[in-house]
């Protein structure tokens, strides 16, 4: 009976993974069953909206900042990522996926990160088995990624846990990059924390914030905001304005030059800017909505669309075989974050 019982919540489980990879790849069931890409929606260019930001040089020899107009600001953290390797001081690798090892998200031995020249190139590989692997990487790690570990008298424990090799409350989170150019995967700028969803204080359990996601080439989709957990009580809001449709581009971006995102987190909301303006309000508790006052760690990352489908069949997806043909990548220039001085 027991036995039976784990299975079926095994069964359950790998059914909301799956759920979860098909809405997170930005596809959709078609009418034979299959997985499609969804229609891409081009977004607004960012140079119809007001400047807000000035430039400011904050790291001798590298790249300004761009930080919003009407604060002081003061550099706690930054990766300008130098030298010929990453920084494993303030970059781990994201693996595990609710527990579970993922079998679509890079190791530091598939040779998906690249550091030179002052960029970090996250890349795109098909492994020799077949499977399609593109990295993830983050300064901590939530919960609920963490495996269990083996118990001998049979009840579920979380496995061992890390510290953080950096987080953080409120602030100025800034990233510099440039898009990947291929359709078949995509990239992110964004932030979770270690107890997600843990409980409905969302304050405390903290929110993820979605700065930068790019399904398409050259098309950012809405800025994102997800708490309350990944269940029934989940929920979302977005900058600029309320959700109309799921993952719909919101500004069109060239996929040939840089690009610059933040997002000021003050206790009161959230604002976004890209490439030096302001991209829609501030968003928050004077709109009814909730805002993270617990530290959390940054991420950048990538992941490859159709990754579960592909693992099942065992057929090659042509958008993945041309981009790691092609060697395609997502750049980042920097990642820098800066407390609120005034």
């Amino acid at each position: 009976m027991v036995a039976q019982y784990r299975k079926g919540i095994e069964r359950m489980k790998a059914i909301l993974f799956a759920a979860t990879a098909i809405v997170a790849a930005g596809v959709a069931l078609g009418d034979d069953g299959a997985l499609v890409q969804k229609p891409k929606i081009k977004g607004d260019p960012i140079e119809k909206y007001p400047v807000a930001c000035t430039e400011r040089a904050t790291v001798d020899g590298e790249a300004p900042s761009l930080l919003p107009d009407g604060h002081e600001f003061k550099l706690v953290w930054s990766d300008e990522f130098n030298g010929d390797a990453l920084d494993t001081s303030k970059w781990g690798y994201r693996t595990n996926f609710w527990g579970r090892r993922a079998h679509w998200f890079a190791r530091p031995e598939d040779g998906c990160v690249e550091v030179k020249d002052g960029l970090v190139h996250l890349k795109v590989r098909k492994l020799p088995d077949g499977q399609f692997v593109s990295p993830q990487l983050q300064t901590g790690e939530i919960m609920w990624d963490v495996p269990p570990m083996d118990n001998p008298t049979g009840f579920w424990w979380l496995g061992k846990r890390e510290k953080p090799k950096f987080a953080r409350a409120f602030g100025y989170y800034e990233c510099r990059f440039r898009l990947q150019r291929m359709p078949g995967w995509w990239s992110a700028f964004w932030m979770q924390t270690e107890t997600q969803g843990c409980c409905l204080d969302t304050a405390r359990a903290g929110i993820e914030h979605d700065i930068m996601e790019s399904f398409y080439p050259g098309d950012v989709c809405r800025h994102m905001f997800h708490y309350d957990g990944y269940g029934p009580d989940y929920k979302k809001y977005s900058i600029p304005g309320g959700i109309t449709k799921d993952w719909v581009g919101s500004l069109s971006m060239s996929t040939d030059e840089f690009h610059v995102v933040g997002l000021l987190w003050e206790p009161d909301g959230y604002t976004v800017f890209v490439d030096g303006r302001r991209h829609g309000e501030k968003t928050g508790l004077a709109q009814g909505k909730p805002v993270s006052h617990t530290p959390e760690f940054i991420l950048i990352s990538t992941e490859c669309m159709w990754y579960r489908q592909n693992r099942m069949t065992g057929n090659g997806v042509p958008e993945l075989e041309a981009a790691a043909a092609a060697n395609d990548d997502f750049v980042v220039d920097f990642v820098r974050v800066y407390d609120i001085v005034k």
